[in-house]
């Protein structure tokens, strides 16, 4: 833990101007793949080296990245190092509109399956077949120790959602949660070494109502969880008011927020609501109050939304979240496909992160099933790489 008062975060760096051995090997692993391509790119349509133009939406995609490119992105916060100064384990990597687009898997496990070697085997093979980033959402017992088992053998960043294990420290009950369980449980977490934290601040008292009218109201576990504290006390959001507490605490440890979407649709009939997007403009706010803190931000998106509304969710992120990265669950295409979902959502990836998002959030075929198993977490990665190299081409990305 930093000293009090000492922000050592690779945006505080940036901003200083000062370029860390964590850019620096970002720019190299970046790079790998650029320095073939200019040396066999070729104009002529036969070869196998051949690749259009691509049309990037405003990106600024750079020909070389250089460790200078990745301080200047990371101190505009339009890219995160997630890099917890207690994970020595992690191979540092960059997420943002103007690298390559990364793909994250989830895993956990819960009161009813799986045990700490199921899900270090789940980490192990995940990481094997691609994925950039990992989150743990376990939810059942021995949380601590599965988390500890996965950080400490774990090579990529990893994320939590820390309101599940305070959850568990109130036996389940939403309305016992309190500020001080909360913050007990960040601490206790950013002390293991996890990279990056989800956190539900934009679900905000005046923004339930909202979702009233929705055909599946609120969808998402850490939401509903908040959702339910709000209505129970009839007060705003505990994480939404000590909002700068949580930033000092993240700042100390170099964790990262992702913001999470607690009001995301589940269903395409809710898609682009006036929840969902109360709580993006939320999420915005709460990304420069991050930023002034020193804490590296990307802001978390849907969800369910039909092919031709979601350019308009990926151009107000841009434009509310001031650039800040945008991590999306797929979105989901189709709500017709229960069991081949890693397909109904790798077609919205594809096309979020053609148009800018910097990390896609997996889904597996056992979503809205089931919990997935090794072989479901290999169907979600495949689908999911496949998305992000094509949305790359799309974009004109070089090392595409």
């Amino acid at each position: 833990k930093a000293k009090p008062g000492e922000r050592p975060t690779q945006l505080a760096y940036a901003k200083k101007g000062i370029i860390t051995p964590e850019m620096e090997y970002i720019a190299i692993r970046e790079n790998l793949r650029l320095q073939a391509a200019r040396t066999e790119a070729a104009p002529r349509r036969h070869d196998l080296n051949f690749q259009h133009a691509g049309h990037s939406f405003g990106a600024a995609l750079p020909k070389e990245i250089t460790p200078e490119f990745v301080r200047e992105e990371v101190a505009r916060g339009r890219a995160i190092i997630p890099a917890n100064i207690n994970h020595p384990e992690l191979e540092p990597m960059i997420i943002g509109r103007n690298f390559l687009v990364k793909i994250n898997t989830n895993i956990g496990n819960s009161a009813v399956a799986s045990s700490i070697e199921e899900e270090v085997e789940k980490m192990r093979w995940s990481i094997k077949w691609g994925g950039d980033t990992l989150m743990d959402l376990s939810t059942g017992k021995n949380i601590h120790q599965t988390r500890e088992w996965i950080l400490r053998n774990c090579p990529v960043p990893v994320g939590t959602v820390p309101i599940y294990q305070a959850l568990e420290k109130v036996n389940g009950r939403a309305e016992d949660l309190t500020w001080e369980i909360f913050r007990d449980t960040l601490i206790e977490q950013a002390e293991q070494g996890v990279d990056y934290f989800t956190i539900h601040a934009g679900v905000r008292l005046a923004f339930i109502p909202m979702t009233a009218r929705r055909v599946t109201g609120i969808v998402s576990r850490g939401g509903s969880i908040l959702a339910k504290w709000c209505l129970s006390h009839h007060k705003e959001n505990f994480l939404y008011t000590h909002w700068d507490d949580i930033c000092d605490i993240m700042a100390a440890y170099d964790v990262s927020f992702s913001i999470g979407d607690g009001l995301r649709p589940g269903s395409i009939a809710d898609a682009n609501d006036e929840a969902q997007f109360a709580e993006l403009k939320t999420q915005g706010d709460l990304t420069k109050r991050a930023w002034e803190r020193g804490v590296q931000v990307m802001c978390e998106g849907p969800g369910h939304v039909p092919m031709h509304m979601i350019k308009e969710n990926m151009d107000k992120q841009l434009e509310w979240c001031h650039e800040a990265p945008f991590y999306t669950l797929g979105p989901l295409t189709t709500d017709v496909a229960p069991g081949y979902d890693h397909i109904t959502s790798a077609i919205g990836a594809a096309m979020i992160g053609w148009f800018g998002t910097a990390m896609l959030c997996y889904v597996t075929p056992k979503e809205h099933l089931g919990l997935p198993n090794k072989n479901d977490v290999r169907e979600g990665v495949i689908a999911y790489k496949i998305a992000a190299h094509a949305a790359d081409l799309a974009k004109g990305h070089p090392a595409a």
